[in-house]
Parts: C-alpha cells; structure tokens; sequence
C-alpha cells in the first residue's frame, strides 16, 4: 500500500517542555520476566537462609542487599552509586519487596557485614540453581571446564595482589578459579583467591569438589574435564584417573625439553586436514610413575609480514607451523580428541559475557567478603538470564563434539535491549494491578512467550 507524504512525516525542530512528576512511570517493565522465575526458585527464601546465622538485624536484610545488587546488574549498572538512577522506579521496588531502595551507604555497611560463611552459603546457593537445572536435565554427559580469570583494580581491596597481568603490569587484582558447564554456560561454583598465585592453587581440592558435586546428582553421567596447561601435573591427572572422569589437558612445552625433541625428531605426521596433522605417543616426564596418552599436533598456518610492504611489488606468503600437546585418557580418535578439547575456548567467551554483561570485573568495596558477595551476585544473575531461556526455549542443538551449548542463548545485553528496558506505568483500574506497555507486537508476542513459559513450568 503506497502512503502519503503527510503520513510519513511530522515536524521535528520543535523541543518538548520537560516536567517531572511521580506518575508510576518504570523503565525496566521487562523485569516482570524476572517475577515468576524468582518465585519459582523461592531465591528470597533461600537467600534469607544464607544469613540467617549472623547476630544483626538491620531494617534492610542481607538478603534484600544481595538480591539489590543481582537486580542492579540485570539492568546492567556497575557502580553502587549508579543506584540513583533508578530508585523511585516502581516496578524495582516491587520486585525487591521494599517502599524505598537503600543508599550507597546502607549497602556498603551491609556488605561489611557479611562474614566468610555467608559467602560459603551463596555458593552453596548458586550451585543449588545449577545443579537443579542439571538435574532436570537428566544428561548422558556433563563436561566442566576450569579456568582463572583475572579481576583487577586500580586501588587497593582486601585480598589483592600484584600478579601477572599482560594488559596492566603492576595492577592489583584478584584471580579467582571459576567451573562452568559447557551443556548450559552456567557457573557452578568459583574459589576465590588473591591476583599472585598460580593457576593450579588450591585447585586439586576445589576440582575435586566440584566433580563431587555432579556425581551425587547425576552417578550415572559421564563426567568430562578439560583444563589449560596450568593444570598439568601428575598429581592432578591422578586425582582424575582415581575420579573415573575424562579430562584433556594441554600440555606446556618450555616445561619438557624432551617434547620438543620428540616433536623435532619426527618425520611422519598423519594427516587430520588441510591445515593440520598428528602423531600420537605413550609418554610420561621422569618424575612421573605412569605413562599417559599425548597427542602431538601441528598446523600449517601463514607468519605474519612484520616489514614495511611495498605496494607495487609482490610479497610472497611465509607458511610455518604451530605446535600443541595434549594429554587424556579418552578413548577418541585424533580429530575427535582435538575437536573436543578446543571446545573449551567457549569458557572465554563466557568470561566475556560476564565481564561486560554483568559487571565481574567490577571491584565494588575494599572488603574482600564484599568483592566475594559482588563475584557470586554477578554470577546469579548471568545463571538466571540462562535459566530464563532454558525455560523458555527448546533445545537448539544435541551434545556436538565441542560439546557447545544446548541452546543458543541470547547474552542479557541483548535481553536487555529488546525486553528489560521497555517503558511502562503501573496502574490499578478497579483494583486490579496493571503494567501497560507501548503496543508494539514484536515487544508483546517475545513478552507473552516468555511469561506463558513461566506459568508451564511452575
């Protein structure tokens, strides 16, 4: 249908005069998404519980703290103070179950607070969301990934330290040790520690642990374990090995000096594709007591022209090759083996996502148990935004052989911008409590499937 110009355009140089009155008017009416999905996870309850061991009472509970701080990163704020930006919203208020928000200095106070064992129930409280949905879940395979990530600060925090850091040498920082399931890109569980330590400390117990976790609600589930040269020792591999888990582990070349002569030594390498090709060997370092299987693997790929180029001539491409090993003890062909161990570089764009979605980075206070508390609220709310769409949506995919998620999941900046941040007013014609929104179809059907989901699942 061909349209007029005069009911395309209108006038646009004229500005509005600006009045600001209370009108029950909310930004984020997309968080009435969030409404059904907490009550079905009684999260106030259970966060309540988390500190209902600690002596003081303050008008604003632990539990109301924590769950300010998961609903202010939903929205996607950073800083504490950014609070005020959104503290008559209405519909916040509602979902946190108070008149008036907290300020800067009642949080802070509150997270001051808070002790190590409240911090060890918030884990336990997160893992319990996890392992729940794992439950439901009822997987032939669930595959941990382990890895560190570094949290760095401009100014001192309890618990930091000066560690390795190749954007910013000499920044404090902390680098926690994070387990994540690669079936549905949610944290399981994280162990806290200061930015100088090595990546395998304290690990051996806290893997441990975390496998526990998953045989006790699923023993009959094949548990995988893939890990970064950090982690290579025989200790833990023995740990794995006596776990009756599979693992894949890189290995690190400037540690054995005899790799790189069984690398150089080699004439005949099999073929995987194109680009890349292999040997395998039965192998262990001196100190070891047992051999393991190492898959050494090379690929073709083109050096980089770090000299000045002169258009007008031809430059002829420089090929070499790239060189990794890796240990494992599953019984998978080459290609298979390889495949599945690069699919642990999902975990970094993981760590992507809750870095930029939901603020992990961020160092909030200078109590370590506050940063901890900050850590464990940004990691509830990435878990929630998954939870939400596994409710939801169906699976997209069945177990691949990087073992890539069963959904494809929309990061919450995303959700975010299509259905969090919509304008809304809160009304009560008859009585009746009302949230009307612009009509927009899109908006509505996305909103509508979402929240039928949720009434099928309770």
């Amino acid at each position: 249908m061909k349209s007029s110009k005069a009911c395309i355009f209108r006038k646009s140089s004229c500005l509005p005069d600006l009045r600001f009155e209370d009108q029950k008017l909310t930004s984020f009416a997309g968080l009435v998404l969030f409404q059904p999905l907490l009550k079905r996870l009684q999260l106030r309850a259970n966060l309540t519980r988390c500190f209902r061991h600690l002596d003081v009472n303050p008008i604003y509970g632990q539990s109301v703290i924590v769950m300010l701080l998961i609903v202010h990163l939903l929205l996607g704020y950073r800083q504490l103070r950014d609070l005020r930006y959104y503290q008559d919203d209405p519909l916040v208020r509602r979902l946190l179950g108070v008149e008036r928000l907290p300020d800067v200095a009642t949080i802070s106070r509150n997270l001051a607070a808070m002790d190590p064992l409240s911090v060890i129930k918030l884990r336990q409280l997160n893992q319990q969301l996890v392992t729940d949905r794992i439950t439901a879940l009822r997987l032939s395979r669930i595959t941990l990934d382990f890895d560190g990530s570094v949290l760095a600060t401009c100014r001192f925090a309890e618990g930091t330290a000066v560690g390795f850091n190749r954007k910013k040498k000499g920044q404090r920082s902390y680098y926690p040790l994070f387990c994540t399931i690669a079936q549905t890109g949610q944290v399981l569980d994280v162990w806290h520690r200061p930015g100088n330590v090595h990546d395998s400390n304290g690990a051996e117990a806290f893997i441990l642990a975390c496998i526990q976790q998953i045989r006790q609600i699923a023993p009959r589930a094949c548990i995988e374990v893939r890990m970064d040269s950090a982690f290579f020792s025989d200790r833990i591999i023995g740990c794995l090995e006596q776990a009756a888990v599979e693992f894949t582990i890189s290995v690190p070349f400037a540690r054995f000096m005899k790799l790189k002569a069984l690398v150089e030594g080699r004439q005949r390498w099999q073929s995987l594709d194109a680009r890349c090709s292999y040997f395998e060997r039965r192998w262990k370092p001196d100190s070891w007591q047992r051999k393991q299987r190492f898959l050494f693997v090379r690929s073709r790929n083109r050096k980089q022209f770090k000299e000045p180029v002169q258009l007008d001539l031809f430059v002829p491409y420089e090929y070499g090759h790239d060189f990794k090993v890796i240990v494992s003890n599953k019984n998978l062909g080459a290609k298979s083996l390889l495949t599945f161990h690069n699919g642990r570089g999902t975990q970094e764009g993981l760590f992507a996502e809750l870095k930029s979605q939901t603020q992990l980075e961020y160092v909030p206070t200078r109590r370590l148990v506050g940063n901890q508390v900050y850590v464990l609220s940004a990691m509830i709310a990435h878990n929630l935004n998954r939870e939400l769409q596994m409710i939801a949506n169906q699976r997209d995919r069945h177990t691949t052989g990087r073992r890539a998620p069963l959904w494809r999941f929309n990061q919450l900046g995303t959700l975010r911008r299509q259905l969090i941040q919509r304008a809304g007013r809160l009304t009560q014609p008859q009585g009746r409590l009302t949230l009307t929104m612009s009509a927009n179809p899109d908006v509505e059907s996305e909103l509508l499937h979402y929240l039928n989901a949720l009434k099928q699942a309770a």
